[in-house]
């Protein structure tokens, strides 16, 4: 098997982490491609002493790390709308914890395999996601409307939320639904289903609400690599059912970490 047929199957959660990283599609994406083009002008280079997965991750944090602002700089004054924001907050939080909390709760890395892409070790990325998830909790608050139709995981994603801090606005489980609540009470996120309980679309009532309100979106679906492929607009956060409550919680905080409506709490 070619080292590209290995990377394939990972290629659509890479984009998930680097969008979710990021704040963007675009920006998101664009990592992915630089992480490709440099494995394909060095494929010699690529780290092959461990699995196919943790190699790419690899080669894209060395190339984000070169990227990025370090720890203690001050955010750039010339960057406009969530990506200022975000700068802005990372003078307040260190990208590596942002790294360490997205990798072992939204992707699933142990703490092991995320020290190892982020030159730590275990302990040390365990300490690193519970400074993340308290600095980005404290940052961040919002009214949350919950688009989905199975009453069980509405119940599991309205206790998570409101775990945070967070505020649920209403918990629809159709499009007209979704759509009238959002009007009745403009949400500052929205957490929604694929496949809702009248065969309509949770993304046609994401668009809907998004043709009236600027609002940040999490998806939640069961097949997330049909909607990771790179080749259209796309979903920036994507969760995969079935979901652990910390995924649900890292989306969120992340999600609302790159939101101009979000306000710090207390």
């Amino acid at each position: 098997m070619s080292l590209g047929q290995e990377l394939a199957p990972h290629l659509p959660f890479l984009r998930r982490y680097s969008r979710a990283l990021t704040g963007s599609q675009t920006h998101g994406d664009a990592f992915v491609r630089a992480t490709l083009e440099t494995i394909v002008a060095s494929p010699e280079e690529f780290p092959r002493d461990v699995d196919a997965r943790l190699g790419l991750y690899r080669t894209f944090h060395a190339i984000w790390s070169s990227a990025n602002i370090e720890e203690g700089e001050e955010p750039t004054t010339d960057l406009a709308g969530a990506e200022g924001i975000a700068h802005a907050r990372l003078s307040r939080i260190t990208p590596l914890s942002r790294q360490a909390l997205l990798l072992t709760s939204l992707e699933g890395f142990s703490s092991e395999d995320a020290g190892y892409l982020i030159s730590a070790s275990a302990e040390d990325v365990e300490s690193l996601v519970a400074e993340a998830m308290a600095e980005i909790e404290r940052q961040t608050h919002a009214d949350v409307l919950i688009i989905e139709d199975e009453p069980i995981i509405a119940m599991d994603i309205e206790s998570i939320v409101r775990d945070l801090g967070h505020n649920v606005t209403g918990v629809a489980v159709t499009r007209d639904e979704a759509v009238a609540q959002a009007r009745k009470s403009p949400p500052g996120l929205v957490l929604a289903d694929i496949q809702l309980a009248d065969d309509s679309s949770g993304i046609d009532a994401v668009k809907d609400i998004l043709s009236e309100f600027s609002v940040p979106v999490i998806f939640i679906t069961a097949f997330p690599e049909r909607l990771l492929t790179g080749a259209r607009p796309e979903p920036t956060f994507l969760i995969t059912k079935p979901f652990q409550r910390s995924t649900v919680k890292a989306a969120i905080s992340q999600a609302l970490f790159f939101d101009a409506a979000t306000v710090p709490a207390g």
